[in-house]
C-alpha cells in the first residue's frame, strides 16, 4: 500500500479541513511543536507530510531568512497550502513527494518537522530512515503523534458510532490515527532509526467545537472518513450523520445536539537529533 492511499481527500475536503479543522486542532499542535523545536533565521526547514501547511506558516513567521520547504503525497492539500502562502514572511516551497523517497539530497536540511503523519506511512521504518538522511550531521527531528485513542474520548466515541452504524471496520482509518500509541515503541523506532537525544513529552491541548454535530459533520466531509457516505443519497447521509451525531451525545453525555463540544486530546511530541 503506497501512503497515498493512507490519508488521502477528495473533492473539497481539503478546504474544508483547513476551514475548520486546522483552526480547531491542527494549529494547536503545530504552535505548539514549532515552539519546542524553535527555528530560527538561516535554518533550511522541513515540514513532512504538511497537509495544508500550519506548521512551515507559523516556522515561516519565526524566520527572516533560510529555506522553509513543505512535503506532501497529496495535491489538493498542497493546492490549498499555496494560495494561503503567498504573503509569508519567509517564501516557503511546496513539493508533492512521498516520505519513504524524499526529492531531496542527503544533509539537506537542519530541522524536520513532521507533525501528526508517521503514524500514516505505510512504512514508518523508511520513513524515518528517509529523514535522517535528508538532516545535515547534527539536524533535528521534531515531531507528534496521537497517544491511544481512548485518551481522545471524541475520537474514541465517534470510532465506536462508525462501526456500529456504518459496519466493522468503518473506523478503521480514524483508529489509525491513533497506531503508535505505545511510547515505547515509538521511542524505539526513532532510535533503531539512529536518531539519538530523543526526548519525549505528552502533551494534552483542549479542543473545542461549537457542537457534537458540527464535529461529525466535519470528520465525514474534511477527512478521509468521507469516502464512508461514498454513494448515499442526501437523506440517508443526513440521517447516518444524526445517527452518529446521537451516540456522540449520549456517549459523551451532553445535554443536545447544540451543546459545545469539548474535549482533552493527548499527543506524544518527540525531539531528536541525527
Amino acid at each position: 500500500m503506497s501512503d497515498a492511499e493512507q490519508w488521502q481527500l477528495h473533492g473539497n475536503a481539503a478546504e474544508l479541513y483547513e476551514r475548520h479543522l486546522v483552526p480547531a486542532i491542527t494549529s494547536l499542535w503545530a504552535a505548539d511543536l514549532v515552539e519546542r523545536a524553535a527555528p530560527h533565521a538561516g535554518q533550511r526547514v522541513l515540514d513532512l507530510a504538511c497537509g495544508t501547511g500550519i506548521v512551515a506558516r507559523i516556522a515561516a513567521a519565526r524566520m527572516c531568512e533560510g529555506r522553509i520547504v513543505g512535503v506532501d503525497i497529496n495535491p489538493a492539500m498542497l493546492a490549498v497550502a499555496r494560495s494561503l502562502s503567498t504573503d509569508a514572511r519567509l517564501k516557503i516551497e511546496w513539493e508533492e513527494g512521498s516520505a519513504l523517497a524524499l526529492p531531496f539530497s542527503d544533509d539537506s536540511f537542519d530541522l524536520i518537522f513532521c507533525q501528526l503523519g508517521l503514524q500514516f506511512f505505510p512504512d514508518k521504518r523508511m520513513a524515518l530512515h528517509e529523514m535522517r538522511r535528508v538532516l545535515t550531521g547534527d539536524g533535528r527531528l521534531a515531531l507528534s503523534v496521537f497517544t491511544s485513542i481512548g485518551r481522545t474520548p471524541a475520537s474514541n466515541a465517534l470510532a465506536d458510532a462508525l462501526d456500529r452504524h456504518l459496519g466493522a471496520g468503518a473506523s478503521k482509518t480514524k483508529r489509525s490515527e491513533h497506531v503508535l500509541s505505545d511510547a515505547g515503541a515509538l521511542r524505539g523506532l526513532v532510535t533503531e532509526a539512529g536518531f539519538r537525544n530523543v526526548e519525549m513529552t505528552t502533551v494534552t491541548q483542549m479542543i473545542s467545537f461549537p457542537s457534537a454535530g458540527e464535529y461529525v459533520r466535519l470528520q465525514l466531509s474534511a477527512t478521509p472518513l468521507s469516502s464512508l457516505l461514498d454513494g448515499m443519497g442526501s437523506e440517508l447521509r443526513l440521517a447516518t450523520v444524526d445517527r452518529i451525531t446521537g451516540d456522540l451525545i449520549a456517549s459523551l453525555q451532553l445535554a443536545s445536539e447544540k451543546t459545545e463540544l469539548r474535549y482533552p486530546q493527548e499527543a506524544y511530541v518527540l525531539l531528536a537529533i541525527k
